[in-house]
């Protein structure tokens, strides 16, 4: 059984040239629409109820904010240490035009130029599994993503469907994952899916760093 076994905020940066020092490749990239869960699952991924602040006013927070993860092998007691990278939410209107076009574009260059990324989790509401934003977020990924970098999209707040939905969406969508924080429901499955990336290419970080 992986579990994550610590996890400590290290520290934000406004864009990727205030991004942290680093020559391993061992980031994994948080990012979704404004309101779709996000720090929620940060929270339950970690077991740690306030580790990134869940806001009562979405895309309130516009820092890149990184956290030390540890995971943990139970069977074996191999340790592995990687950074949860918590993205700004995207799309979300009630800021100024200036501010948000700002905003867009650190997000955009963090994505497309960070070397150091190695997994990016797209996290989509299972309640609105086809909003345009998500369907450009994730093209955008496909297109810019390196060869060494995983895509992994996770749908969240699935306790909010019923099990009709619930079957439906993972008919359409069969290689995504699906969550509910509120619930407990799939945390170990995201857990597992990250570590076994990390560990896959554990030795190749000088493959990720140009």
């Amino acid at each position: 059984m992986i579990e994550i076994v610590d996890a400590k905020f290290l520290t934000s940066a406004a864009n990727i040239q205030g991004a942290v020092a680093s020559a391993a490749c061992d980031e994994v990239v948080f990012m979704a629409r404004s309101n779709a869960g996000k720090s929620s699952l940060l929270n339950a991924l970690t077991n740690h109820k306030n580790l990134a602040k869940v806001s009562s006013t979405p895309g309130k927070t516009r820092l890149i904010n990184y956290f030390d993860v540890i995971f943990m092998d139970r069977e074996t007691a191999n340790k592995r240490k990687a950074k949860f990278v918590d993205l700004p939410g995207f799309g979300y209107a009630k800021v100024s035009k200036s501010l948000k076009e700002d905003w867009e574009q650190n997000l955009t260059d963090y994505i497309s130029q960070r070397e150091q990324i190695k997994v990016f989790i797209h996290l989509v509401d299972a309640r609105h599994p086809h909003l345009d934003i998500d369907l450009s977020v994730a093209d955008f990924l496909l297109t810019h993503a390196k060869e060494y970098q995983h895509i992994v999209q996770v749908f969240t707040k699935i306790d909010k469907l019923n099990q009709k939905e619930l079957s439906a969406l993972r008919r359409e969508f069969p290689d995504a994952l699906m969550v509910s924080s509120a619930k407990k429901r799939g945390l170990s499955q995201v857990v597992q899916t990250i570590y076994a990336i990390l560990e896959e290419d554990g030795d190749a970080d000088e493959h990720c760093i140009h």
